[in-house]
């Protein structure tokens, strides 16, 4: 089966991710596969341009986790959206030195469920799973993976709402 991490920058895939390869899980991280696929420089937004669907289309399935806010674009088993408080989602930004517009514009994007619409617009009720990060441990967060996509505890999507830290943002 494979699993997608997908979720809006600082939400904690990449650190969810190391934690499944430490537990002997096989993990890609969507980074290292697109430089192909790389059609342009978006200078405003300070990103690379990805063909998704030439990149989607081209990917080698793979038993295991594929981690990257992208990697909702593959068709995937199953998918986890990692989520973040957009209030605690911009101080983690601003850790790494993110620029403010780039603050603003990720944590203006979890607010409005970006990263949750594209996968309910492509994958089944059944096929998603939605997680908090906001107070979990790198360690919970990677255990509520493995149980949800074990069968262990059912999936679930919806239950989060940013909409009242809209006001808040920027």
């Amino acid at each position: 089966m494979m699993c997608g991490i997908s979720g809006t920058p600082g939400t904690g895939k990449s650190s969810v991710a190391q934690e499944l390869a430490q537990r002997g899980h096989r993990v890609i991280h969507a980074v290292d596969t697109v430089q192909p696929y790389i059609i342009s420089w978006d200078e405003e937004r300070e990103t690379s341009v990805i063909d998704e669907d030439r990149w989607a289309t081209a990917f080698q399935r793979f038993d295991g986790f594929v981690e990257g806010s992208i990697a909702h674009y593959l068709l995937c088993d199953f998918i986890v959206v990692l989520r973040c408080r957009p209030d605690i989602l911009a101080k983690r930004l601003a850790v790494r030195n993110y620029p403010p517009q780039k603050i603003h514009e990720n944590a203006e994007a979890e607010a409005l469920d970006t990263i949750l619409i594209e996968v309910v617009e492509t994958y089944q009720r059944e096929q998603i799973h939605e997680i908090d990060t906001t107070s979990l441990t790198i360690q919970q967060t990677a255990d509520e993976i493995e149980m949800v996509t074990t069968g262990t505890i059912p999936s679930s999507f919806g239950g989060v709402d940013w909409s009242a830290y809209l006001r808040g943002v920027g």
